[in-house]
């Protein structure tokens, strides 16, 4: 063999053993570049494993994190989508489904309509095929029974539930359902009210009827809770539910509850339900005496509630016996937070400094140990030792997310002050939130979270969450179910259910707090919000807080006393501010009632000259009530001025809103500790 022949075979040997070792070389970049895929990447990055990996598993987890991106442009997710549906995993039924579902959308029924058979032919029992069941059982109703039976909590059942009632197939199977698995869903009233029409007398329909009724006082209404009753005696739950709801009805409906409460607790002392009973008799802050004197004795001893009230009324225990039987019992926390107010309204320092110390701040949740904190600052600098006061206060400031008892340290350290108001602040979108994992209890919620999947993780935890976490008012399933409801667009519910979680979690490390703390900070409708304050120039951030306290970010919330829409304005309001009347459908618009509201707020701050404390206060009572209200100690002692607001509801808000707004302007800035991971 010649010289040019060995070089020949060199040169074909060669090139395939660097093909090779580049082959394998790649496959060990790929792989050790290889991540658990989510929101976080970028998307020419997702485009990179979608068309490169070698792992068919991360391509396809590419392509269903870039279909989540594309909800706008359904024939690129179709696309996308496309051949995605291989294989045994739970992925390859999401990945039917959305198929399923673009095909809907575009028109393609047929196509729709074989995509939803395969899934449910491949995956008959996973939480994903319950839309199948439901778009499927529309010419098949056999199958929305079997969705009823599978997947109860999904909200692809509810949905069949309410319509099963409107054709008339099963009311009171339908609404015994809605009554168990989804009380709120829409049109579940009207299927109560319905099956509670029906007069039967069966040992099994009254179990039923007392399940219907106490749906109906779940929802609030006592009078047809009892109606649906039919004169029946009422089981312990139910008659819970009831007396509650009554309570929140005119003053005859109050005083029914508060028969209704007393005599369960009478008949029942040892139950659960009567404990709650006894504590609802205890809430108000002058209870009535005699009704708790009526109470039983055994259940009177076991009932941190009930202790409570008796103290205020002065007819009990000593408060310090109270807190050191029950200390870790949310009426502890009132009881001493009732009285040491008190006591700083009365300007008796050393007294609202000892009631302060009677529970230890570790020992609270963070906003109220944030609260704690604040005034037991203030109680010692009144009595002359600034340096412990500044000791405490620094201390606040190093364990709490910004909030309204922050900026009160803050601002009695002389380290920070409110800007103008008067000024449309921000500029440029905010930063979006960084994308963090759920880690909800199941490996399919999380899955679906990580790659973008909201609306599927929603429904998913939704339908599993029995499974998951056993008890409703855990705080770690308050944040989940408040992170998922955020994320699927349901503000109202969620930031309800963060602000629950927050007043539960004691302890919490320091990421759980900031991120529970961002979570609750978001900036819905930002182009209408900072549209609107360079309308008006008013500070965006003084937007967002109003908007977040008033309605939750929710455009189509309407209060009981008739304001409307993301701020929260009477129509007559409105009109004024608009120079004509507006129809309930253009008030509920967040850009006019962003608009409208900003420049309700500008009219205010030029009335108070830029003061946050009387321009927040008079968006909620009015600026004819507050100007009653002012006095020096505004200036003086600006956090005695707010509690001495005589409106308990004005009262909350304006410490709330300008919570809120000090909270936005430090988002970027307030580093309560370091990345979340």
């Amino acid at each position: 063999m010649n010289a040019s022949s060995l070089r020949g075979l060199s040169l074909i040997g060669g090139t395939a053993l660097l093909s090779l070792m580049a082959i394998v070389g790649g496959q060990e970049l790929l792989s050790t570049r290889q991540q658990a895929l989510n929101p976080k990447i970028s998307s020419t990055e997702l485009w990179q494993q979608y068309r490169w990996s070698f792992d068919p598993q991360q391509r396809r987890e590419a392509a269903l994190l870039l279909a989540a991106q594309s909800k706008d442009s359904p024939h690129r997710r179709q696309r996308l989508l496309a051949g995605q549906g291989w294989g045994g995993s739970p992925l390859a039924a999401v990945a039917l489904k959305l198929q399923a579902q673009t095909a809907e959308r575009l028109g393609e029924r047929s196509k729709a309509t074989q995509r939803w058979r395969v899934l449910l032919q491949r995956f008959p029992s996973s939480p994903v095929s319950a839309d199948a069941y439901y778009y499927l059982g529309r010419r098949q109703p056999e199958l929305h029974q079997q969705l009823l039976k599978l997947h109860p909590a999904h909200p692809a059942a509810l949905a069949s539930a309410v319509e099963q009632h409107h054709q008339a197939i099963s009311t009171n199977q339908a609404a015994l359902h809605l009554a168990r698995w989804g009380i709120r869903w829409p049109g579940a009233r009207e299927v109560f009210d319905k099956a509670c029409e029906a007069s039967t007398e069966t040992t099994a329909n009254a179990a039923q009827r007392q399940q219907l009724s106490r749906a109906l006082a779940q929802l609030g209404d006592g009078p047809a809770a009892l109606n649906c009753l039919q004169g029946k005696p009422a089981d312990q739950a139910t008659a819970l539910a009831i007396g509650q709801a009554l309570l929140s009805g005119d003053q005859e409906e109050q005083q029914q509850g508060e028969e209704q409460l007393l005599l369960l607790a009478q008949q029942h002392p040892n139950a659960p339900e009567s404990l709650e009973a006894a504590k609802l008799l205890s809430e108000p802050f002058h209870p009535n005496a005699d009704r708790l004197a009526a109470l039983p004795k055994q259940l009177i001893a076991r009932s941190p509630s009930v202790n409570a009230a008796r103290t205020r009324l002065q007819q009990g225990r000593k408060a310090e016996d109270v807190m050191q039987r029950w200390p870790d019992s949310p009426e502890s926390w009132q009881l001493q937070w009732d009285l040491a107010r008190e006591a700083l309204l009365q300007k008796q320092w050393n007294q609202a400094e000892s009631l302060l110390n009677l529970i230890p701040t570790k020992q609270l949740p963070e906003p109220l140990a944030a609260r704690q904190q604040f005034w037991q600052g203030l109680a010692v600098e009144k009595q002359g030792r600034s340096e412990e006061a500044t000791q405490i206060w620094e201390q606040l400031l190093r364990s709490h997310p910004a909030g309204y008892y922050t900026w009160r340290a803050k601002s009695r350290l002389r380290a920070a002050e409110l800007p103008s108001l008067q000024a449309t602040g921000l500029t440029t979108t905010p930063q979006p939130e960084d994308w963090r994992p759920l880690a909800s209890g199941s490996e399919l919620v999380d899955e679906l979270w990580r790659l973008g999947l909201v609306n599927e993780a929603w429904e998913t935890w939704r339908n599993q969450r029995h499974l998951i976490v056993s008890e409703t008012n855990h705080p770690e399933r308050l944040i989940i179910e408040g992170r998922l409801r955020m994320a699927v667009g349901d503000h109202w519910t969620g930031l309800n259910q963060l602000w629950r979680a927050s007043l539960r979690l004691i302890g919490e490390s320091c990421p759980t707090r900031a991120l529970l703390h961002r979570s609750q900070h978001p900036y819905r409708f930002w182009p209408a919000i900072s549209e609107a304050s360079r309308d008006s120039d008013v500070r965006p951030e003084l937007l967002l807080a109003i908007a977040k306290q008033e309605s939750r970010f929710s455009a189509n919330v309407q209060s009981i006393a008739g304001a409307i829409g993301l701020m929260q304005l009477m129509p007559a309001t409105a009109a004024e501010l608009a120079g004509e009347p507006l129809t309930q459908e253009e008030l509920s618009m967040p850009g006019i009632s962003a608009t409208l509201g900003s420049r309700y707020l500008a009219a205010l701050l030029e009335r108070w000259h830029g003061n946050p404390w009387l321009t927040v206060a008079s968006y909620n009572a009015g600026p004819n009530a507050v100007a009653k209200w002012n006095s020096p100690e505004l200036s003086a002692d600006p956090e005695l001025w707010v509690e001495r607001i005589p409106y308990p509801e004005t009262r909350l808000y304006t410490k709330k809103v300008l919570g809120n707004l000090w909270s936005y302007l430090q988002l970027d800035r307030h580093k309560l500790c370091g990345p979340v991971e």
